[in-house]
């Protein structure tokens, strides 16, 4: 079985689209492939309910509780592991990653941008596209290398940005099509898998 492990800090919206979209496919019948873990850095997250009433493994490791990022990224590694993951996915996990914990992952580490790369890496990215006059805007899936938001790009979706656009509004219409390449992104990486 290929097994994927998706990262969360919140909500979990992604993770939830990617979920539905593993169901309604049977990427388990048709790919072997399957949602193995879940696993936030924070208790209160709210995706994790979701993941637990689908039946999936949940996790929590709180990153406050370690001394350093490189052992919260050491100790998160171990856990994943435990997983055998085929693809580790970051869905709205809010912590940048050691290039320890990436090089760990190497190849088999992807994440979800709300921008369109290369454009708008790292914070804010919706301010800073209507601040800069974008007529247009998205979100890019990509591979996670050591340097933020620069890793291979696997798909992307563009949405208009319209003119009473404010940060809010704008992410709320890009959050939509996440939900629909993310997902893509993902059983395509798994197909690829022999």
């Amino acid at each position: 079985m290929k097994n994927i492990v998706i990262l969360i800090s919140g909500g979990g919206s992604n993770m939830a689209a990617i979920v539905r979209a593993a169901q309604q496919g049977d990427w388990a019948g048709q790919y072997g492939a399957r949602i193995a873990a879940v696993i936030s850095n924070k208790a209160d997250a709210k995706g994790l309910q979701f993941a637990q009433e689908n039946g999936i493994a949940t996790e929590v490791l709180d990153h406050k509780a370690f001394a350093s990022r490189e052992d919260f990224d050491a100790a998160l590694a171990q856990v994943i592991d435990r997983y055998q993951p085929t693809l580790v996915v970051l869905a709205g996990f809010m912590r940048i990653l050691t290039p320890g914990f990436v090089g760990h992952f190497a190849g088999r580490l992807m994440n979800i941008h709300p921008s369109l790369l290369p454009a708008f890496t790292g914070l804010h990215t919706h301010q800073r596209a209507i601040e800069a006059g974008c007529k247009f805007a998205g979100c890019t899936v990509h591979m996670v290398t050591e340097e933020l938001d620069v890793g291979p790009i696997l798909e992307q979706a563009v949405v208009p940005v319209l003119p009473d656009d404010n940060a809010d509004t704008l992410a709320a219409r890009v959050l939509t099509q996440e939900h629909i390449i993310y997902p893509r992104a993902v059983v395509n990486f798994i197909k690829n898998k022999s």
